[in-house]
């Protein structure tokens, strides 16, 4: 499993981010919590962590992993 904080702040901006996973990941492979302090993106499978946060950075957020 992969953590990553992100800047995340509405709807919207998870739609942004989730194009960008879901060009390797499936909905159900991913989800982000916006109630989190850190805007946890969490990623249920094997996948390097560096390309996570490079689709983040992609759509336009801060990422980092935690």
């Amino acid at each position: 499993m992969i953590q990553v904080k992100t800047s995340a702040k509405c709807a919207g901006c998870v739609a942004k981010i989730g194009e960008q996973l879901n060009r390797f990941l499936t909905p159900e492979q991913w989800s982000l919590d916006l109630s989190s302090p850190d805007k946890l993106l969490t990623v249920q499978v094997d996948v390097p962590a560096e390309r996570v946060v490079e689709a983040v950075r992609a759509a336009g957020f801060k990422a980092e992993l935690r």
